[in-house]
């Protein structure tokens, strides 16, 4: 069952779940630039936007685009900034009424610089509001939620979420995205079934190669399964009981824009396995929806394109 050895045992997957996604949100103003400027140099924009981000409500939207009910549970702000957040969450069909006000904060902020050269993007990211903490988690409901995304920030308070919704709902599939190293983030190891993993996180930990990375994880992880996004390489994965294994890339004609694609595989990964998909076909359909992405801007629309263009 989700090709996840020791889940809740009550779990039953449904081609509709209720996901409760737990991280930040912040407000992206993103500049295309023809390609990435050197130093000290003025250039000008060739287009500019203003989008609601963070890892979560990424993957959110486009769970919610795949028909799953989802929820978002961070901090806001009270300022235009959080107004625009709450739109686009509502637009995306995603429930944010459990959402905590922050008096006196500021929404975080990423200005990004998105390359039409290459399709990559460079993220200055500022931000000035608290982070949620367990004792805000433990007040949400939790009763009729089947899984449960954290993103891997605060570690010592995340770590102690995961044992609430662990011990509170534990009907629950727990994930969590390791995205970038943050002191004790070791403790996140610990409770959740799914591990989804970025590059970045990876070589920043001193690894060079997937597989080493991988197996350093499962031998300080309990998690049934470990996915480790790749990039250009697509995705690398290993159930526990097994070997590493490899899903290819499959990127699109031309990149575009890859803002986001991280946020894509996680969410393909999530609803595969929900789906009851085998860990191998969740993880491989994943890697292509995170593909094509990276030819369009944006995500908006993107699960209806990627059904038209039968790479789901």
């Amino acid at each position: 069952m989700l090709g996840i050895p020791d889940l809740p045992p009550d779990f039953r997957h449904s081609a509709v779940s209720r996901i409760l996604g737990v991280g930040i949100a912040t407000l992206d103003l993103i500049n295309e630039v023809d390609s990435y400027p050197a130093e000290d140099a003025e250039v000008r924009a060739l287009a500019q936007r203003r989008v609601r981000g963070g890892n979560v409500t990424n993957s959110l939207a486009v769970l919610a685009q795949l028909g799953h009910r989802c929820a978002w549970l961070g901090t806001l702000a009270e300022d235009a900034g959080s107004r625009h957040i709450l739109e686009d969450l509502a637009r995306h069909g995603v429930d944010a009424a459990g959402a905590i006000r922050v008096p006196g904060g500021t929404t975080p902020t990423s200005y990004i610089a998105l390359s039409r050269a290459t399709g990559s993007r460079t993220i200055v990211h500022f931000r000035d509001l608290p982070e949620l903490d367990a004792a805000a988690f433990e007040r949400f409901p939790l009763a009729g939620i089947q899984w449960i995304h954290f993103e891997g920030r605060h570690p010592t308070e995340t770590a102690r979420m995961i044992a609430s919704a662990r011990c509170g709902c534990p009907g629950a599939v727990v994930s969590i995205e390791l995205e970038k190293p943050r002191p004790g983030i070791e403790a996140l190891f610990e409770g959740p079934h799914l591990i989804l993993a970025g590059r970045s996180f990876a070589e920043a930990s001193g690894f060079a190669r997937p597989g080493a990375f991988l197996a350093h994880l499962y031998a300080r992880t309990d998690a049934g399964l470990c996915v480790l996004g790749w990039g250009a390489e697509g995705a690398y994965y290993l159930v526990r009981g097994g070997t590493v294994q490899h899903a290819p890339a499959h990127p699109p004609a031309r990149v575009i824009d890859t803002l986001g694609a991280g946020d894509c595989l996680n969410a393909g990964v999530i609803d595969g396995l929900a789906r009851g998909l085998s860990h191998g076909e969740a993880i491989a359909r994943a890697v292509r929806l995170a593909g094509f992405k990276c030819g369009r801007r944006g995500i908006d629309g993107l699960i209806a394109a990627a059904s038209a263009a039968a790479v789901l």
